[in-house]
């Protein structure tokens, strides 16, 4: 067994996009758990765009990662030892132990994965937070009716990939955007009716009425900034705007100029709204079992894009926001056991 911890720290608050010197990767001892904890051998770590918000020296709906502090994620593993009266060793838990390769817990805010429903990486992917971000902002929020227009923005990342094959499922028109030709033509194969390449676009007026011709009437929103001012103006009657992300200002050193568009909700009788997945932390099974159904029934494809190596962490984490991956982004750190 191991008795080195790697461990990836915040080095410095990133000014502006992340790099790779805001980071540092360090060896610890061996965690070791008390009465009533487990130790975690972790398998897959997540890298998301809201983890450069806990970068920065403010609180939002959590406290920030201090600088020298392992910087926080999800991360899936197996249980080595188990100190524990109510989780035993070699179940496959889920938690925000951070960029490491042990963590011991005591079971606060851990959920436990059956690896019967899925393989192991897609607790972090489809089969969870994205995933459920996906599920609940969509049908909790955007109310899917069928023949709905719906549009979503970052449109071929581990959220807006599945937000747009539920649609799909509930039987709405589904358009996207996305910032590659191979992400266009990653929406057309998960059954994007239409969708456009961002970055080759100069008008998001005439794009967006091109890929919804009658309007919008759900948005599910992962990047704000100029595309989301657009849609603004193409809304429909009654319209849902469901706001999940604004990747397009995660970076941003000062808060951007842009538009005051909100009096479109008005003369629409329109609905934005923003959401945190733990608010349906309860409801967590639900949408778990209802996509692990979709996808043995072939209606739920998911892609992921794997990084391997905890050193290579902070890499994968930058890449988010240049649009180096295809679905999930994720890093491996050990290879998972037969389950």
């Amino acid at each position: 067994m191991a008795t080195k911890n790697r461990q990836v720290l915040l080095a410095t608050r990133p000014k502006g996009y992340p790099k790779e010197t805001d980071f540092t990767l360090v060896e610890t001892e061996m965690p070791s758990p008390g009465d009533g904890e487990f130790l975690v051998k972790i398998h897959y770590l997540s890298v998301d765009p809201y983890m450069r918000g806990l970068m920065n020296d403010v609180k939002t709906y959590r406290e920030p990662i201090p600088v020298g502090g392992v910087v926080i994620g999800g991360g899936v593993g197996t249980i080595i030892e188990s100190r524990h009266p109510e989780y035993r060793e070699g179940e496959v838990v889920v938690g925000y132990w951070g960029w490491q390769e042990y963590a011991v817990s005591d079971g606060s805010g851990v959920h436990r994965f059956d690896p019967a429903i899925g393989p192991m990486s897609t607790a972090l992917g489809v089969l969870g937070m994205p995933g459920l971000t996906a599920y609940f902002g969509l049908l909790d929020i955007g109310k899917p009716q069928p023949g709905d227009s719906v549009f979503i923005s970052g449109a071929a990342g581990a959220v807006g990939s599945v937000a747009g094959q539920i649609a799909k499922i509930k039987g709405c028109r589904v358009a996207g955007s996305a910032g590659s030709a191979e992400k266009v033509a990653f929406l057309d194969e998960i059954g994007f009716d239409a969708a456009f390449n961002y970055k080759e676009v100069s008008d998001y007026n005439s794009a967006l009425r091109e890929v919804c011709p009658g309007g919008i009437d759900i948005y599910f929103d992962n990047v704000g900034g100029p595309l989301t001012d657009a849609v603004f103006t193409q809304i429909n009657p009654g319209a849902r705007i469901v706001v999940c992300g604004q990747i397009d200002q995660y970076n941003a050193q000062e808060p951007p100029q842009g538009p005051r568009l909100l009096w479109h909700l008005i003369v629409k009788c329109a609905r934005a709204e923003g959401f945190l997945v733990f608010q349906f932390e309860d409801r967590y099974e639900e949408g778990q079992r209802a996509m692990a159904r979709w996808m043995a029934e072939g209606c739920l494809t998911h892609r992921e894009t794997i990084t391997e190596g905890i050193e290579n962490t902070p890499e994968a984490f930058i890449g988010l926001f240049t649009g180096e991956n295809t679905g999930k982004q994720l890093v491996k750190v050990a290879e998972p056991e037969q389950q």
